[in-house]
């Protein structure tokens, strides 16, 4: 007799509820201290900031701003 007890997980953990699947905006190195927020489906750049994290940042203002 088994006295294990067993639990089912999903294979793919399920999506928190109102967060995007995927990010929509990357920050890419652009040059020497020098940043470009690149939209990922269309491949254009949105911005560019001297700092990466003001990059970060702006990634993440464009990301909640549709």
């Amino acid at each position: 007799m088994c006295t294990l007890t067993h639990f089912a997980y999903p294979l793919e953990p399920e999506p928190l509820h109102g967060a995007p699947n995927r990010p929509r905006f990357q920050v890419v190195m652009a040059g020497n201290a020098f940043f470009h927020i690149k939209d990922i489906s269309t491949g254009c750049v949105r911005g560019f900031r001297a700092s990466h994290n003001e990059a970060c940042a702006l990634a993440r203002f464009l990301e909640s701003h549709p």
